[in-house]
């Protein structure tokens, strides 16, 4: 019997992504934009695959290829001839969904792989009864056997994703360790390379170790080219090894990004979006994160626009190291009610700010006010899709040029909606409630989080001329009443000092933010809630974090005592925290449910949330900033770490209570995209029904005219690294 954590149920949820009104309302023009600015996402998310475990991708061209000959309901029949249960063929169609869904067998929310939930011979036997089979049987046996046993393997390592001997990752070759990335990334520091466009590859040179730094480029000249003065590429010795920095990763990918991101410079709206696109082009074409830097500051001018994108290796979630960027790009329209609130929360960022628990040296010199806009997506190409953005991740523009924060509207509205049957670990008076404002407070927290969370706090920096953006002689540690000793050098960069905890660490930071500015009556005030309304939206955020914490634990691997999600870390950090704050705020007990199985009952004492709860989250964000300012790696470290430990002695068994998560656990919904097509003049929104066979149909139309190269190009750039994870 599989553990049923690697396998997606059979009534998983399934939502469609409604963008239909919003994308009406756009001129030809827009449309036009959003379209091509869709097509270069779409065609750069395959890169995912590639980013995300071997097999991945083969897994993938396998599925296109029986869904572009039968539809969905089509091959139900051959199926059920083949031998499949209703129920078997029924998980088939969830594994092929889950699959687009997370562009990849990994989960993009948790990092465990999911395997088919049905027998492997009879998924063998569709696949040889299939029309795609019958027609190219040589090559469709050839990619069976390529991807069936990795496909179904849940030996330890390929349980999840990880560095070495913890699991799967296509970002290291197979023989990288923990001290190979940390080599590489010194190196990339002393070249001043961003590792977010780059994996590593390590390969015999001859008796000792030489290391490949492959960029993600259309070009795969090593050699400078038009547009660049030197190139960056090339063989260097460093610590006495050998580093050779090369391009071309992805190539035929990024061929095809580019050449969209070109069609769309023709549609777009001001100046600031060609000069953005052309950086973004630049950047995809040489490898150049510069380059992409650069787009990325035309990008935070184009304030406001009608069609809102971003695109390129972003999130440093998955990989194990924490400095390398997975492939997103979105695209989606403004909705403009929702974005009249975000604007008032800009506005009142600067009384908000000083709120916070940090002496005024430790917040940004002058806060930059970002756009905020509420967003309806249209596309959003990568292995998840998230509730709300703060981007550029670049610290040297968001500390002094700014950043962006967009909420997506219509993720929101249907991500976190939940039957009450459903509910888990909370008490029975509190679920009505949490149903009515789960959305509502969500909105709140996604708002903080974002700007006034991730937007702000300084880092100290001494650059490369020696100078210092801080007074050394007048700020002073507030932990310690002394004057600040450490702080960021030169290239070195927040992902790049605390790697491995940085993502989570800073995910807990903005969390943090959210619930301590949340009991503002002012913020709550800016999104409609008053007097009485607004206190149940207060208690209700912070029993959502409390009850994530507990939830959180899904995301645990006790074996290699890893978390594998970034955001679900810092909401156990979060309730541990409180937890430690005692006094009655949070009551955690271990219970047994109405069915006789162990469960578990949350609760929060909503008269402390002001007192105690407040002060507990006023001590712990102050150390959280103090550590990341002064780039304290050590201290931030020994705290984040130490509240990150599972165990199972103390006041409450995790480990215990992580068997209770699991066995009682609902599946991460997964969602429908439309696409768009060119219909002589103007451009169509095509749309799909909301099931996991509206999922698949939503990818096998979704590249028309150039399937087979693009399938052909995945399964090349995959059997040439074949060799690299053994």
């Amino acid at each position: 019997m599989v553990d049923s954590q690697y396998y997606l149920p059979n009534d998983i949820g399934v939502s469609g992504l409604d963008c239909a009104e919003a994308f009406r309302l756009l001129s030809p023009q827009e449309k036009m934009y959003a379209h091509n600015l869709s097509r270069a996402a779409w065609y750069g998310g395959l890169a995912v695959l590639l980013q995300t475990s071997p097999e991945s991708a083969n897994i993938f061209v396998l599925l296109q290829r029986l869904f572009r000959k039968q539809t969905p309901e089509q091959l139900e029949h051959v199926a059920k001839a083949a031998g499949l249960s209703s129920e078997e063929y029924q998980a088939f169609l969830v594994y092929a969904a889950g699959v687009y869904a997370n562009m990849g067998n990994y989960k993009s929310f948790g990092d465990t792989k999911f395997i088919p939930n049905l027998p492997k011979d009879k998924l063998e036997a569709l696949v040889r009864a299939s029309q795609a089979f019958q027609d190219n049987p040589g090559e469709m046996k050839a990619l069976w056997d390529s991807c069936s046993c990795p496909m179904y393997s849940l030996e330890d390592r390929q349980k999840q994703l990880g560095l070495g001997d913890k699991g799967i990752t296509t970002y290291f070759s197979g023989n990288c360790c923990l001290e190979d990335a940390e080599l590489a990334q010194r190196f990339l520091d002393s070249k001043k390379l961003s590792a977010y466009n780059t994996r590593l590859f390590k390969k015999d040179g001859g008796g000792k170790p030489c290391y490949e730094v492959r960029l993600a480029s259309a070009v795969q000249k090593d050699c400078a080219v038009d547009g660049e003065c030197e190139s960056c590429c090339g063989s260097f010795s460093f610590e006495d090894k050998e580093f050779i920095v090369k391009r071309g990763d992805y190539c035929p990918i990024m061929e095809k990004v580019c050449y969209y991101l070109q069609q769309a410079q023709a549609y777009a709206a001001n100046e600031n979006q060609k000069k953005m696109l052309e950086e973004y082009r630049r950047s995809f074409t040489f490898g150049s994160i510069e380059a992409h830097k650069e787009g990325s500051r035309y990008w935070i001018k184009d304030k406001g626009p009608i069609v809102e994108s971003y695109i390129g290796f972003i999130e440093s979630y998955r990989d194990p190291f924490g400095s390398r960027g997975e492939f997103e790009g979105f695209v989606a329209v403004v909705n403009k009610a929702m974005s009249e609130r975000f604007a008032k929360l800009v506005s009142s960022a600067e009384v908000l700010l000083p709120e916070l628990p940090w002496p005024q040296e430790f917040e940004k010199d002058t806060f930059l006010k970002p756009d905020f806009t509420s967003l309806d997506v249209l596309t959003f190409a990568g292995s998840g899709i998230p509730a709300g953005i703060n981007i550029p991740n670049y610290d040297d523009i968001r500390q002094s040029e700014g950043f962006k924060n967009v909420s997506l509207g219509n993720v929101l509205a249907v991500a976190y909606a939940t039957q009450k049957e459903k509910l888990t670990f909370l008490q029975e008076e509190d679920k009505d409630l949490f149903i009515k404002l789960k959305g509502p407070s969500f909105e709140v927290q996604v708002g903080l989080h974002e700007l006034l969370g991730h937007g702000s706090g300084k880092l100290f920096v001494q650059d490369d001329k020696g100078e210092f953006n801080f007074d050394q002689s007048k700020v002073v540690n507030p932990e310690t009443g002394e004057a600040v000793s450490s702080w960021y050098r030169g290239s070195e960069t927040w992902d790049s000092k605390f790697s491995t905890i940085a993502s989570s660490y800073e995910e807990c930071r903005a969390e943090c933010v959210g619930l301590y500015l949340c009991l503002n009556k002012q913020v709550l005030s800016i999104f409609g809630h008053e007097g009485l309304d607004a206190e149940d939206v207060v208690y209700i955020n912070w029993l959502s974090m409390v009850r994530a914490g507990l939830l959180g634990l899904e995301f645990y691997t006790p074996e290699s005592k890893s978390w594998r999600q970034a955001h679900m870390q810092a909401r156990f950090v979060i309730l541990r925290v409180l937890l430690e704050a005692g006094e009655g705020l949070v009551g955690l007990e271990e219970v047994t449910g109405q069915d006789g199985k162990p469960d578990a009952r949350i609760t929060l004492d909503r008269s402390k949330i002001h007192t105690v709860g407040k002060s507990a989250i006023h001590r712990f964000l102050c150390k959280l900033q103090v550590f990341k300012s002064t780039a304290d790696v050590d201290g931030g470290r020994a705290l984040y770490e130490g509240y990150s430990t599972v165990g199972d002695s103390g006041a409450h068994s995790f480990l215990r209570l992580r068997e209770t998560v699991l066995l009682r656990k609902e599946a991460r919904k997964m969602f429908v995209q439309a696409n768009t097509r060119v219909s002589g003049e103007s451009v169509e929104l095509v749309e799909y029904e909301s099931s996991a066979a509206g999922l698949i149909r939503s990818f096998t139309e979704r590249f028309p005219d150039d399937a087979e190269q693009v399938e052909a190009a995945l399964l090349d750039l995959s059997r040439r690294d074949g060799p690299c994870w053994c």
